[in-house]
């Protein structure tokens, strides 16, 4: 069905999708996961917006894939092979965020294919948009599979060596509650990407022992001091393994994730002040969902040893993620 139209006049398109306990609506704007239910639970598990002109002008990004660079770029400057290049710097006005003001989350996409419990969407970026080089082709899709998987998998080509870092960035409420506070979370990663004032990257990744980051026990997300940072899983991307997991003390609901990246970012919603009403009309305030976004190290093209972000003409891009949903017995 038809969501709206693009201030271009294209219009945006919504196909519901079901399967394995899960239903999902996705629109072509931004490949949103707009919204998803769990049989058995009924308030959405996903922070969204019932209209398009709230995705247009309020959304920090719901349920979005964020690209072709997500995350942040310090300065929006990188060089590839010697050459240098100068991103859009729509963060701060300073640096990049999220590939740029019309990055794949801002950014209609094409859908190529919908079944019962999955669909296919596809977006063309050209060579120099948002300051980045190579023309690219990325596919997208999203599957509601057996046992409550909701299933994302991530493909992009490129005609010229350029950055490709793509990253799928729901924001998760788990029990309906103006906020995550009965929320408790686990992470396997021991170190996390030390930030400046800026939220770039020092490139000194640092134990998370005795931390606000230190999630390797299960414990309450809510605390005293925010988080927007990348949890560092692994030195470079590795086969789907189970790598975070969330809970809802309230409600029972449980959600583990799965995926090959090697950084996982954490946003716990400390900024979140939404003026317009979201799904069934519930008000976004801070903390309203928390952010869990598997992706490749923030900035990682301008720090030697961070994991590999440049995509060449003779490479496949390839993600895999899931988020695995059942309801269990509240605490």
């Amino acid at each position: 069905m038809t969501f709206g139209k693009m201030p271009d006049g294209d219009p945006v398109f919504r196909h519901r999708i079901s399967g394995g306990g899960l239903t999902a609506h996705v629109l072509s704007y931004g490949a949103v996961l707009q919204d998803l239910r769990l049989e058995g639970h009924g308030p959405p598990l996903v922070l969204g917006f019932e209209d398009l002109d709230a995705y247009l002008t309020r959304s920090p990004y719901f349920g979005a894939i964020a690209g072709r660079c997500a995350n942040r770029i310090g300065f929006g400057r990188f060089e590839i092979d010697g050459e240098s290049f100068q991103a859009e710097r729509n963060f701060q006005d300073t640096h990049t965020l999220h590939g740029g003001s019309k990055g794949t989350g801002k950014s209609n996409w094409t859908v190529e294919a919908v079944e019962q419990n999955r669909i296919t969407l596809s977006i063309d970026l050209a060579d120099g948009e948002m300051g980045f080089p190579g023309n690219m082709h990325i596919e997208a899709t999203y599957a509601c599979l057996a046992d409550g998987v909701l299933d994302i998998r991530m493909e992009a080509r490129t005609d010229a060596p350029t950055l490709c870092n793509l990253a799928h960035h729901s924001y998760w409420n788990l029990d309906g509650a103006p906020d995550t506070a009965a929320h408790r979370m686990k992470v396997m990663a021991d170190r996390y990407t030390v930030v400046d004032a800026a939220f770039i990257p020092t490139g000194e990744p640092r134990d998370v022992a005795g931390t606000r980051f230190d999630f390797r026990e299960s414990r309450p997300i809510a605390d005293d001091k925010f988080i927007d940072h990348n949890l560092c899983l692994s030195n470079r991307r590795d086969d789907l393994r189970p790598v975070a997991w969330l809970r809802s003390e309230n409600s029972g609901v449980e959600m583990e994730i799965r995926t090959t990246e090697s950084g996982l970012q954490v946003y716990d919603g400390y900024k979140l002040d939404i003026d317009v009403p979201g799904l069934e009309g519930r008000r976004y305030g801070p903390n309203a969902g928390v952010a869990l976004e598997p992706q490749v190290w923030p900035d990682a093209i301008n720090h030697s040893g961070f994991p590999n972000v440049l995509l060449r003409p003779s490479e496949t891009y390839t993600q895999h993620t899931q988020f695995v949903l059942c309801k269990g017995i509240p605490s």
